[in-house]
């Protein structure tokens, strides 16, 4: 049977190149980049080869840049470091409330620590409204979070408006945003965003999983909150994932090649896919700007049902976030835009990758125009 992948959002597929990267240095250049000898100094160049493809395409220096394991240890360090910094100049905290659980779920344990964290809505859109948001900084506020491109729905947030308020509010203030999904998709530029710290998830640019990133602003003082040898300038210890950081700087290089072309097919997928699903009775589309995310209601057929009768049928979609999926219950970012009890249980997100192509669009939709009448029925029935 053949496969046809719509859940790039959740992870994908690495490039050969990467794969290659990878096994070379794990066989060849496996030194420890902290050890003296040749063996490593090669691991290290590696290290510091891939914060300098990191750095160009930020626009930013690469000593600004720490190798994580991934987009949640990234929000992870970002957040909880930050306020460990700052906690003798408040302990408020302001975020959006459709973030991903990996910041969610760190506002929680902050709160049950006795911070005090501000959650703020989003409209209709999913979008955060700039001034809203503001209004909810304080003078005791010492950290701002707010995700740039929303991994459910795919609205992207006005950040560098939302950066210019909050600041003009609170000169201090630590911005942080959650780049998971829109770093490799859109443009992502620390300085032009207002962001001063940044994350980003290598597996979801088809680099290893295990590998991430966090951008940390020239002259922000954050806390580490891994202690161990000292290594990345005892921001993050532990020896480096060497074959990891180096298919991570490989997957940004070819993931940036020919990046407006990529990205113009990818949106052109998406846009052809809910043309053609809403033209469906009681099909309804959730989906906004981000080029490779698609959220869609199937009333009238849990999410659950479509998404394993289409993986019967070859085809690998999401019922939401990856990391929320096994969690029986409604996605607050469903609720936050309004959508009904039928529309929220019946969503599927479709999300695209490079390699996608129009004839699997024509055959996912063909699919669906099959199985969705005949689940209805049997629904109904």
């Amino acid at each position: 049977m053949r496969e046809i992948y719509f859940d790039n959002s959740a992870t994908t597929r690495a490039y050969p190149e990467v794969v290659e990267t990878v096994t070379k240095v794990m066989l060849e250049d496996y030194g420890n980049p902290s050890s003296l000898h040749n063996k490593g100094l090669d691991a290290e160049h590696y290290v510091r080869d891939a914060a300098k493809i990191v750095a160009k395409h930020l626009k930013c220096q690469p000593e600004e840049i720490i190798f994580t394991s991934g987009g949640t240890e990234s929000n992870n360090m970002a957040i909880i470091g930050s306020v460990l910094a700052r906690r003798r100049h408040g302990k408020h905290i302001v975020v959006s409330s459709i973030e991903h659980a990996s910041v969610l779920s760190v506002m929680a344990f902050l709160q049950n620590e006795g911070y005090e964290v501000t959650y703020v809505g989003t409209d209709a859109s999913g979008h955060v409204n700039p001034e809203e948001f503001a209004a909810a900084v304080r003078e005791d506020t010492i950290l701002a979070s707010c995700m740039h491109v929303n991994n459910e729905i795919g609205s992207v947030q006005p950040i560098a408006e939302i950066a210019k308020l909050i600041k003009e509010k609170n000169k201090d203030i630590y911005f942080h945003v959650d780049c998971i999904q829109s770093f490799g998709k859109i443009p992502v530029i620390p300085k032009t965003m207002g962001a001063d710290l940044i994350s980003v998830s290598g597996h979801k640019i088809h680099g290893p999983k295990g590998s991430g990133f966090l951008y940390v602003k020239k002259g922000l003082l954050i806390r580490p909150i891994i202690y161990g040898g000292g290594q990345q300038k005892g921001m993050r210890s532990g020896t480096e994932n060497v074959p990891g950081i180096a298919g991570l700087g490989k997957a940004i290089e070819l993931t940036f090649t020919n990046f407006d072309e990529k990205m113009t097919k990818v949106s052109a997928l998406k846009q052809h896919l809910v043309e053609e699903l809403t033209k469906l009775p009681e099909v309804f589309s959730n989906s906004h700007e981000a080029p490779h995310i698609a959220s869609i209601s199937f009333v009238g057929v849990r999410a659950e049902v479509m998404l394993h009768t289409l993986e019967n049928e070859g085809i690998f979609v999401s019922s939401g976030s990856a990391c929320s999926s096994n969690k029986k219950r409604e996605s607050a970012v469903l609720t936050s835009i309004g959508l009904d009890e039928p529309k929220i249980e019946s969503t599927l997100r479709f999300s695209f990758g490079e390699d996608n192509t129009m004839e699997e669009v024509d055959e996912v939709v063909a699919v669906i125009n099959r199985i969705l009448p005949m689940l209805r029925h049997y629904v109904r029935g």
